[in-house]
């Protein structure tokens, strides 16, 4: 049983005359997440991930610190007014989603029930993690410099697995901007979690599930 520190409930919904309570489990600053978020986020990600579903107490652990992290993420995006991934890029995503894991609608939507998720939710994920990928691209990309150096090592490190992603390309030269990009990548990345390692610090974070911590 998980341990609750406060009994702070939300009434969330109710069906057939019987009250579904939500209970928040984590507070930052003026924002909370649910048990429900929790919940939410673990399946569709253990979904999009082809992993077993677990919701034990370490796989909740795993998408409340995602969620945190999301805090930070949307409140940036909403004070930088940094744009939204659009319904038509959603969509685009999901069929190719569709397309390479699951070949039919049929099976994607009995895969969907056997995780427990509404498409809905699939399509709030895809949208929300297509808009951090832009978020990401636009926020950390104008710092990164890659030099000539570096895309000589990279290259001299990966030349092998360089020629079997990138047939018909061998040289430095042919695949200097495959390099850059890779390169430019990571040190996005890079720039992204360093920032997310700072808001979590400056952030007053109270769990209230001890287990969560």
């Amino acid at each position: 049983m998980r341990c609750r520190l406060l009994p702070i409930m939300l009434l969330a919904t109710s069906f057939a005359g019987a009250a579904v309570i939500d209970q928040i489990a984590i507070v930052i600053g003026k924002s909370i997440i649910k048990d429900s978020d929790i919940d939410r986020d673990l399946r569709v990600t253990e979904f999009m991930n082809g992993d077993p579903l677990d919701v034990g107490n370490a796989a909740r652990k795993k998408a409340a610190s995602r969620l945190i992290d999301q805090v930070f993420i949307r409140r940036e995006i909403e004070v930088g007014d940094y744009p939204n991934a659009t319904l038509q890029q959603t969509d685009e995503q999901l069929d190719r989603l569709q397309r390479r894991k699951f070949k039919t609608q049929a099976a994607l939507e009995q895969a969907l029930r056997r995780y427990g998720i509404p498409e809905v939710d699939l399509r709030t994920q895809l949208q929300w993690q297509l808009t951090i990928l832009s978020f990401i691209d636009i926020r950390f990309k104008p710092a990164v410099l890659v030099t000539d150096e570096e895309i000589e090592k990279y290259y001299n490190d990966h030349a092998a697995a360089l020629r079997r992603q990138h047939p018909g390309k061998s040289t430095l030269d042919e695949l200097r901007e495959e390099i850059r990009n890779i390169i430019a990548g990571e040190k996005e990345n890079q720039e992204f979690f360093k920032w997310l390692d700072d808001e979590r610090k400056d952030a007053t974070i109270r769990y209230l599930e001890a287990s969560l911590q």
